[in-house]
């Protein structure tokens, strides 16, 4: 396997910018997730990753070569399509076996080693029949297993989920986990679904409008979001993020213009920093039916049960907030509530809605 280096690559389409001095690291045996909405220019990074497209600027290292201007054959990868790409006049072990045979693999070798990786994909049993023959999750394995039969430096995911149920998607991803976990590959895997790059990646780079808005961990993002952008593009329902102003002379934090919480209680952003945005996760929020100090007052707008939790919607002067609380029965809840925010959960962002520290 191998490191990915990107210095500040930049790609223009006519006028537009699709991706804008991109730099990042990506050391041996990381597994990335590039998430963003559509048009945010992930798939442009990764295509000139492969060598599809050329970045206007900037250069690209896989492992200690400079492969920016290297056709997409010579830099020792393997790519998964979102439509897969199988061969269908070609049965499976010749579809899995394809990129060995035409870099003049021994047959036998060929055999046994499409042998060895359909059969950890489970689809051993398949490789006299056709892609036609099979089903979507089944030609999804395919696909992975001629990319992993390679074993290229690094494996490149463009959106390989995406065609399948939802089902099929969860068991794609627990395999595509183990499978990176096993053998260690070093990849970057593009995906506009959230949930599918926190439960895969070790590290998570958000774009949007062509640029980097923050790269780490799930958690990392998930918990503190660099900004306003990010919070309210990760978490299912998103971060609620409501305007606010500091009076840090009287040590009070107003929140949606009318609520007055004490600033002793939370953390205030250092040197009096202006503060226009209070963020806060569903989960951080705890309902009360009567008033208590620093909570905000709602009123009841609708309630959401998903099973062993509920979504409790709740309308904060013109603005809707999002509570989510766990267990199997959720309690009436009458018109008037308060929210009492956790003091260590709560973040501010400034005007130009970077996360003020």
């Amino acid at each position: 396997m191998a490191s990915i280096r990107l210095n500040n690559i930049s790609k223009n389409f006519g006028t537009v910018k699709a991706v804008s001095n991109v730099s990042l690291d990506m050391p041996d045996g990381e597994f990335v997730a590039l998430l963003g909405p559509s048009g945010c220019g992930k798939t442009t990074t990764l295509r000139m990753i492969s060598g599809l497209e050329m970045p206007d600027t900037g250069r690209i290292f896989i492992g200690d070569r400079d492969v920016t201007t290297l056709p997409p054959r010579d830099r020792d990868i393997a790519m998964v399509f979102q439509d897969y790409a199988l061969y269908p006049h070609m049965s499976i072990h010749d579809n899995i076996g394809y990129p060995l045979k035409v870099r003049g693999i021994d047959g036998g070798e060929v055999t046994q080693r499409v042998s060895e990786v359909a059969h950890s994909l489970q689809i051993g049993q398949l490789l006299k029949r056709r892609p036609g023959q099979l089903s979507g999750g089944q030609q999804q394995r395919t696909a992975l297993a001629r990319a992993v039969v390679h074993r290229a430096q690094v494996y490149l995911f463009d959106e390989p989920l995406s065609n399948l149920d939802a089902k099929l998607r969860l068991e794609a991803r627990a395999f595509l986990k183990h499978l990176q976990r096993e053998v260690g590959v070093t990849g970057v895997y593009v995906t506009h679904d959230q949930s599918e790059a926190m439960a895969l990646a070790d590290r998570i780079v958000i774009m949007q409008s062509g640029e980097i808005m923050q790269a780490g961990t799930p958690l990392e993002i998930y918990r503190k979001p660099a900004n306003t952008f990010v919070a309210s593009f990760i978490g299912s329902p998103p971060m609620n993020l409501l305007p606010c102003a500091i009076d840090y002379g009287a040590r009070m934090i107003t929140v949606a213009d009318r609520f007055h919480l004490s600033g002793d209680t939370f953390r205030l952003p250092a040197n009096n920093a202006r503060a226009v945005t209070f963020g806060i996760r569903p989960e951080y929020l705890h309902i009360e039916t009567q008033p208590v100090p620093n909570s905000i007052q709602s009123t009841f707008y609708v309630l959401q049960t998903l099973g062993s939790e509920a979504l409790v919607i709740v309308r904060v002067g013109e603005h809707l907030v999002t509570v989510r609380m766990f267990g199997d029965e959720i309690p009436d809840l009458p018109r008037d509530l308060w929210l009492v925010p956790e003091p260590e959960r709560v973040y501010f962002y400034g005007e130009d809605g970077n996360l003020l520290p």
